[in-house]
This record gives C-alpha cells, structure tokens and sequence, in this order.
C-alpha cells in the first residue's frame, strides 16, 4: 500500500526532519542577526573604536566590516554542508517512500 502525503506529514519521521531544518535555520539566523546587528551597534556606540588605524592602510571598522561579510560567507557553508550531508538524505528517504509505498 502506497504511502499517502498526509500520512507522511503526520509521521515522527517528517516531524522530526522539519524540527531539525527549523533549529538549524534558527540558530544560523541567530547567529547572523547578532553578526550584523552588533555591527551597526557598534557603528552607532562606538564610532571612534571603527576609525581608530590598524596598521598604514586600515583601520578597525574595514576589518571588522570585512569580518561580517566573512561570516555570512561562513554560515552560508555550514548551512551547505548541513543540507548535503544530513538535510537531504532524509528528505529522499522520505520521498522514496512515498513514490515506492513502503510502510511509514
């Protein structure tokens, strides 16, 4: 018998697959949140910190805007690396039973 969509939503494993996307996304988006919004804080409290010259070309506030950019790089790779290697194995072991009709 051939697995219906609504039995599969309603199962522990796609429960558990949607739980695990919602907790990753959410601590990456966290993560991201405190990256950019502590970056405009400090844009906002603490100006004379970014201008003060790291070296004879920099100062502290292209190092440390560089550094959010690099985060948000970073995150997108772990967010990648995640999905490839756990998110989407479960998703097509999911839709196989979907399009095969094993049992739940």
């Amino acid at each position: 018998m051939k697995v219906k969509p609504h039995q599969l939503i309603e199962s522990p494993e796609f429960k558990k697959l949607v739980r695990a996307r919602w907790t990753v996304s959410f601590i990456l988006l966290s993560v991201l949140f405190i990256n950019y919004y502590g970056f405009i804080l400090t844009i906002a409290f603490k100006k004379d910190w970014l201008t003060e010259r790291l070296g004879q070309f920099a100062n502290y506030g292209l190092i440390v805007g560089a550094l959010v950019i690099v985060v948000s790089w970073l995150l997108t790779i772990v967010y990648v690396y995640w999905a490839n290697t756990s998110y989407d194995k479960d998703t097509e072991h999911l839709k196989g039973k979907l399009e095969k009709g094993s049992e739940i």
